[in-house]
């Protein structure tokens, strides 16, 4: 038994960790962004059409447009994060990197010329897509009853994935979230594979 508290304890400490790591890497960057580099570390997000702009699919998670969006971000980006990874821990790495190639490239294919789009809500609309779908696709109890708490808690957010109000990048909403929902079915389908 105590086998596997330490088991689930040491679990826990690692999914804390690579959350922290994360927010501790936008909180860090958005203060040097604020006051050393001036918001020019801002321009380092997607610039739709322009080859330079490919970058910001790297890069655009990590940086936010002000402590407000920073803020808005940080508490959805550790619950959904931490719910993503509840079954397994490598999920999280999963649907983090397929969100930011998906979510990316859909910005930068789709979303006005000239616009810069940054911040972690692309990889929040990305969790909330796998949560969602992975009920669906995994069909067994624990990724329904997640699926089915995520959409209680969050479905407000979908109308995000919306055209909306200027300065929100609905794209980026839109296309992490459908990163999300493809990520669920490839994972589903290796779960079977290999069962």
């Amino acid at each position: 038994m105590s086998r596997n508290n330490n088991s689930l304890s040491r679990e826990l400490r690692t999914q804390a960790a690579i959350l922290g790591s994360f927010v501790a890497i936008f909180w860090v960057l958005e203060i040097a962004d604020q006051l050393i580099f001036h918001r020019a570390l801002d321009g380092y997000g997607i610039i739709p059409h322009s080859l330079i702009g490919l970058r910001g699919i790297l890069f655009a998670p990590f940086l936010h447009g002000g402590f407000g969006h920073l803020i808005a971000n940080t508490i959805p980006f550790i619950i959904l994060g931490w719910l993503v990874m509840i079954q397994e821990t490598s999920d999280f790495w999963i649907v983090t990197l397929v969100t930011m190639l998906i979510g990316g490239l859909g910005v930068w294919l789709f979303a006005a010329p000239g616009s810069v789009h940054i911040g972690a809500s692309i990889l929040i609309f990305g969790y909330l897509g796998f949560l969602l779908a992975r009920g669906y696709f995994q069909r067994n109890l624990a990724s329904i009853v997640i699926s089915v708490l995520v959409f209680l808690m969050y479905s407000p957010l979908i109308w995000g994935i919306l055209p909306s109000s200027q300065g929100i990048s609905w794209q980026g909403h839109l296309f992490g979230f459908l990163g999300g929902v493809i990520t669920a079915r490839l994972i589903a389908r290796e779960k079977q594979y290999y069962r």
